[in-house]
Order: C-alpha cells, then structure tokens, then sequence
C-alpha cells in the first residue's frame, strides 16, 4: 500500500472538505473545509500536522474557487516533495452501475449523472467536485468511490420491495443502503482485530451519527441494511424519522393540509431525535436531558435504542451466526448509555455486556466491550471514511 499521500474530496452544496491520506499509514497530512459556498460569507479552514491552522474568509468562493484556493496550501502544509499520485471522491449514489470504486472517465461520470435523481442533494455536488479538478489539474487522475457500492451484493429478497416489477425496472426503485464506505472500513478494520480474513466474517455493523444505518454482513459481503432508497428508510436518526407507514404522507395531506414536500421535509430534517425530544438532534444534549429528568429527552433515548435493537435483530434473518457486533460513528463511538440499552434488547441473541469496558468505551480492551460470557464478541471501531476512500485511489491509481 503506497506511502503517497491522496487527495480525497467531499463535495456538498455549500461545502468542500479535501483532505491529504497516507494510505499505508492512515495519517492525514493536511485537512481543510470551506463552508458557506456561493455565499457572502464563504470562508475557508486549514489544519495541517501536528495542528497548524489559517482561516482565510473571502466572499463568494463557488466550488472551483475554493478548491483552487485550498489545494496549493493542503501541499504546502503536508510539505509535499512529490506530485500528487491522484484522487479519491465520495459520491454518495452509483445506482446499479457500479458494485465497486472505479477510475473517472467520460463513461462514469455520465453514469454518476444518471443517477442524480436518486441523490438530488448530492450526486450534482460530487460531480461539481470531479469537474472542477478536471479543469484546474486536468492531469491529476480521479477515483470515485461510492456509498452504495458496497450494498450491490444484497440478493433480491432483500433490495426488492413489494411493489409492481415495472418500478422496478423503469423508476429503478429497490433498496440501494447507504454508508457503504463506512462498513467497507470497518469490515477490513473488524477483519484484522479479529485476525480473520474479511471473506470468512459474519457481522452486525451498526454506524450511528446523525445518520443511522445498520448491515449485516455475510462471508464478508453486504446482504441486508437499513437505509433503502433513500437514506431515510430504516433506524430513527438525528433529523430522520426512520420507518413510518407509508400512508402517513396521505394523512398528513387530508387531516392537516401538509403538502407532499413539506411532509416530506418534516420526514427528514424535523423528526427522529429531534422531533421527539424537542430539543436536539445531538445525543449528547439528549442524554444530559435525559439526566436532568426530560421525559422527552428519556422517551427519544428509548426509541432510538429500541429501533436499533429491532433493526439489529432483524438484520440477523441473513445470518447463520454472528462472529462480532460493532457500534461505530459519533454515537456508537462515544455514546456508552446508548449502547448498553440497545444491547440490553439483544438479550436473546445472548450478549452479554461489561459495563466497564462499555464506560471506557473499549479504549483499554482494544475496542471490546462485551462481557467473556458473551455469545458474542460487541466491539467499539472508529471508522474512517476517508481512509477508505484514499485507500481505493491507491489501490485504483498505483500498481
């Protein structure tokens, strides 16, 4: 695996994160995000190693500006002494096109543009982020690396729905899942902290932000997840309502004059924690809400918790075992209590916590928090997007 630092972009509406990876050590050299995009307020951060900031605030940057802006001082930060060997892209939906990360060329990025009815929030973005690169380093050979690859081994039981075959095959829709990069990390990551190889594993994979999304994992091979056509199908979320009947759209409409967009709007940026608790979509504030006695605050913990462990044991309708249970993002990383409740719903599956390893968060037991008794071992894994995505460039881009 090259020691060649890569490029790795995260393009948005209103924002750019590029960040300089060494793939074979996992360090980041140089980081930078420009926010508020196209905006008066446009500004840009810097951060390099070991912590060496500049703020630059300039008006109006778009996309290419910006990048233009961050690039040469990303290199100088990391102190390059070599050209960049190439770049790595998230793109959040590849449709049916691409069950793998794969070299930019005319073909895919026509095939990226088909699928922006899919991700009409982000697919235009990650396209603005290639484009712009084309035009300023037109030399500087891309990789694009997608959210829903990872997903395209789910058999049709599982990415079908129950609906008439021709919206399937004309309006493409089925379950794709998303956070495919996230669980394509922790399954290599999971693999060499349990000294197994990936293809023999069968997991749970739970990433917990303010996105949630749960996968089960067979022989090493997404088979079943959460999310579904869009990223709100599934657990409950930070701003997302996870699953609700279908039909709560109509009654919205018929009994309180909701319009299909702003219903839908509620759906996924005014529910989930949020909408219950009435205060946040942070489970940070949830939980100290929880401790100064919110009912609310107590009523979003336990839902959200409850639809995990749902979703988990649902998840093992897939599986013939489960060698390992992981937790993983911002909440799974550092949320103990959410943890200890959602596993203690699992108490059929026979897991078993240790409530000290559970407080430290696995940081003095390699990450382990589950009890020796466990039927299973439960595990904390940081995960690294961008890692993943600056070690496909490499594997892509370098021999």
């Amino acid at each position: 695996m090259s020691s060649l630092p890569f490029l790795v972009v995260n393009a948005g509406s209103s924002s750019l994160k590029l960040a300089l990876i060494e793939p074979a050590s996992g360090r980041s050299l140089s980081q930078a995000i420009a926010e508020n995009l196209l905006t008066p307020q446009s500004r840009v951060r810097l951060q390099g190693d070991p912590g060496e900031t500049q703020q630059i605030a300039e008006s109006d940057l778009n996309h290419r500006q910006a990048l233009e802006l961050i690039l040469p001082k990303l290199e100088a930060l990391a102190s390059l002494e070599a050209p960049l060997p190439g770049v790595g892209h998230r793109v959040v939906h590849g449709g049916e096109h691409f069950r793998s990360s794969v070299r930019v060329d005319q073909e895919v990025l026509r095939k990226i543009e088909s699928c922006n009815q899919l991700a009409p929030l982000h697919n235009p973005w990650a396209l603005k982020g290639i484009h712009s690169l084309l035009e300023s380093r037109p030399g500087l050979p891309q990789v694009a690396v997608f959210d829903t690859a990872f997903h395209q081994t789910l058999p049709p039981h599982s990415f079908r729905y129950a609906l008439p075959e021709t919206l399937y095959t004309k309006g493409h829709v089925r379950r794709y899942g998303f956070h495919g990069i996230s669980y394509a990390y922790l399954l290599e990551e999971t693999a060499a902290r349990l000294g197994r190889p990936a293809e023999s594993l069968s997991l749970l994979l739970a990433h917990l932000g303010n996105g949630c999304s749960a996968c089960a994992v067979r022989e090493g091979r997404s088979v079943d997840t959460t999310m579904g056509l869009t990223p709100l199908e599934g657990l409950t979320m930070g701003t997302r309502s996870g699953d609700v009947d279908p039909n709560l759209l109509l009654y919205l409409h018929d009994t309180m004059g909701l319009s299909l967009e702003d219903g839908t709007s509620l759906l996924n940026k005014q529910s989930g924690l949020l909408g219950l608790s009435g205060r946040s979509n942070d489970m940070r504030e949830i939980l100290e809400g929880v401790q100064s006695g919110d009912p609310a605050c107590l009523l979003a913990f336990e839902v959200f918790c409850f639809r995990l462990a749902k979703g988990l044991l649902g998840l093992t309708a897939s599986l013939d075992r489960v060698d390992a249970l992981v937790f993983s993002g911002g909440i799974g990383e550092h949320a103990a209590a959410v943890r200890e409740k959602t596993l203690s719903h699992l108490r059929l599956l026979g897991v078993v916590i240790d409530p000290e390893r559970n407080a430290q968060h696995g940081a003095e037991s390699a990450g382990l928090i589950s009890a020796p008794e466990s039927a299973f071992p439960c595990q904390v894994v940081p995960t690294n997007e961008e890692l993943r995505i600056a070690r496909e460039a490499s594997r892509l881009l370098l021999p």
